[in-house]
């Protein structure tokens, strides 16, 4: 069944966070608990796992930290939320429940539906779309600032 976790949504905050202010350079996972008050301990399993999972590259060195594995365009939400659910080891809760035969065969098999149609909506939003709907609702992007146009 899919709940959206705080790890979850952390996840695809941190992700976002890395689309839309990279700017060319690696995102440190310390300006992202900065920015978004992500506390470190969910943000450093998360972001290694996203590594792990080729949507993330992390940067070894002093200005090293994480930029996006392929265009932001290229990722969808339900990519990321895919990855989280590997990562977390709560089982599904109704998975052992005993259940009578309208619950088994009709109540559990409709809410798999609405979960794989949600994962087909999460499919449909790229970072790219979320980094557009961040723009236009005026958060400032750090991006801006580490551009550099110099030849």
């Amino acid at each position: 069944m899919l709940r959206p976790s705080k790890k979850m949504l952390f996840a695809i905050e941190a992700v976002l966070d890395i689309a839309y202010h990279a700017g060319g350079e690696p995102v440190q996972s310390r300006e992202i608990t900065r920015r978004q008050g992500i506390p470190r301990r969910y943000l450093e399993q998360t972001l290694q796992q996203l590594v792990r999972s080729g949507l993330l590259v992390g940067v070894r060195g002093p200005k090293g930290g994480y930029r996006l594995a392929r265009e932001r365009r290229r990722i969808s939400v339900g990519e990321v939320v895919r990855v989280v659910r590997a990562l977390e080891t709560a089982e599904d809760p109704f998975q052992d429940v005993p259940a009578s035969d309208l619950g088994a065969k009709v109540i559990r098999p409709m809410w798999g539906d609405l979960t794989e149609e949600i994962m087909d909506r999460l499919d449909a939003i790229t970072f790219d779309d979320l980094c557009m709907r961040s723009y236009k609702t005026g958060i400032p992007s750090e991006a801006h600032s580490k551009l550099d146009f110099i030849i």
